[in-house]
């Protein structure tokens, strides 16, 4: 049965199922109706649903200010199915529909019984910015020209870059971490199931959230980038579809207890393996260490598991060969420098036989000239490495138009106007690698829903 009703004010769609589970509830700003498949999916499987649009989006009145409503009106609608009969509500949602879900939960976690948070986009400053400090650009200008603002030019390289598109002042103006969400998940007690996608650019704020949440919390990461997609059919669960482990972890609340399991699919897509606590450090050896920053010709990003140009802008830095087997999780390069300018951006991009598997960006002030030493985190990473192969970190000052570029004045790069080069120099390096023989560590099928064990 489809029902249409207002909740909080809000148009929202309920496909009724069996009452004595709980309802999954799923609110987005990309129209309701592109989840009513999944819906009635739900519904097959034993569960009601209702998709909602949010406030100013769809059927839904008012203005769409992104983030700002969502915690109030999340509760409202909460509020809105406990009249309607249903005392139990799993928040379910991909992306900025995620943000949806954690904060219903936030609002009301005497009714929330679980949360379903896939490539979470999690703030207004946890999506405008890395978590190093580095603005980012171009996946914000599409979105925001695409569901909010006006489009005032489609050229990158104009400065400021706040002008490009009208409304863009709460993007930039948001702190780089929304406080009242992160202090507030270790005091909740429902499980979550995050899913994120290796190639998804929230990578690292996925792991935060799972490792952040106070109840049990499991962590899949996969081979997926934003959309959910693999790169092969089938790659992403071994050949299971991802709504069969949405489900069976569903049918499973009542019985999970606390605890945290973080678990990648393999690299080999054979299996699954636990990310991995443990680092090896190993010295990276300069290659080249001296390089310009030069706005006027930036080092280009491209996308993850792409082949990578040579690019002569940029240090590069070797690791040691290594014994064959898999990296697992998130690593770390610690660097010592020299910027000739006081403030700087410095991005670091790992591949292993010419294609890009991860990158970070770490803002920073500098006394020009004078050698400072620090550590950039990079998302977390599953590849199967060979025997004798080396890992290429290059070194670069801008990540662009993936990333706005650094004016190197000090000024916020997103509103300034005036773009100077940066001479640079690596001095040293170190990695902090979460490497294991190959195979290892495999989790057992009984630790997954039998649905899609491997």
């Amino acid at each position: 049965m489809r029902r249409e009703f207002t909740a909080a004010g809000l148009a929202h769609t309920l496909f009724a199922g069996d009452r004595a589970a709980p309802v999954v509830l799923i609110r987005t700003p990309y129209g309701r109706q592109h989840h009513f498949a999944e819906a009635r999916g739900w519904v097959a499987r034993g569960f009601s649903c209702v998709v909602g649009d949010v406030r100013g989006r769809g059927g839904s009145a008012g203005d769409f200010r992104p983030y700002r409503t969502e915690a109030v009106d999340g509760a409202g609608v909460v509020d809105a199915l406990r009249r309607l009969g249903f005392r139990r509500v799993i928040a379910a949602g991909a992306s900025y529909a995620a943000y949806c879900a954690v904060t219903a939960a936030i609002a009301r976690p005497d009714v929330v019984v679980g949360v379903l948070a896939a490539v979470p986009a999690l703030g207004l400053g946890e999506t405008a910015r890395e978590p190093g400090g580095a603005a980012r650009l171009a996946c914000r200008a599409g979105w925001w020209g695409e569901h909010v603002g006006t489009v005032r030019s489609t050229d990158l390289r104009h400065t400021p870059v706040a002008d490009l598109i009208d409304g863009w002042d709460d993007l930039w103006a948001a702190p780089e971490r929304t406080e009242e969400l992160w202090t507030a998940l270790p005091r909740l007690r429902a499980p979550l199931l995050a899913v994120g996608g290796l190639h998804d650019p929230f990578a690292a704020d996925t792991v935060r959230l799972a490792r952040e949440w106070g109840g049990p919390s499991r962590l899949l990461l996969g081979p997926w980038g934003h959309e959910l997609d693999a790169p092969a059919p089938g790659a992403a669960l071994a050949g299971r579809r991802i709504g069969e482990l949405y489900v069976a972890w569903a049918r499973a609340l009542a019985d999970l207890r606390g605890g945290k399991e973080f678990i990648a699919v393999s690299p080999d897509s054979n299996g699954w393996r636990r990310l991995s606590e443990d680092c090896e450090q190993i010295h990276l050896q300069v290659a080249r260490g001296g390089f310009t920053a030069d706005p006027d010709r930036p080092f280009r990003s491209v996308p993850l598991g792409a082949p990578i140009p040579e690019a002569e802008n940029a240090a590069v830095l070797l690791s040691p060969t290594l014994r064959a087997g898999e990296v697992r999780g998130g690593i770390s390069v610690t660097l010592t420098a020299v910027a000739d300018t006081p403030d700087a951006d410095w991005v670091v991009r790992l591949s292993l036989d010419g294609t890009h598997l991860a990158h970070a960006v770490h803002r920073r002030t500098h006394t020009p000239g004078e050698p400072a030493t620090f550590t950039i985190d990079l998302p977390p990473i599953g590849q199967a490495v060979p025997d004798s192969a080396r890992l290429t970190f290059e070194v670069a000052g801008h990540h662009w138009p993936r990333h706005a570029r650094n004016p190197h004045t000090g000024e916020d790069p997103v509103r300034a106007t005036a773009l100077l080069p940066s001479r640079r120099t690596v001095l040293r390096a170190a990695a902090r690698i979460p490497r294991h023989p190959g195979g290892t560590d495999t989790v057992p099928a009984a630790a997954l829903p039998e649905e899609v064990a491997s």
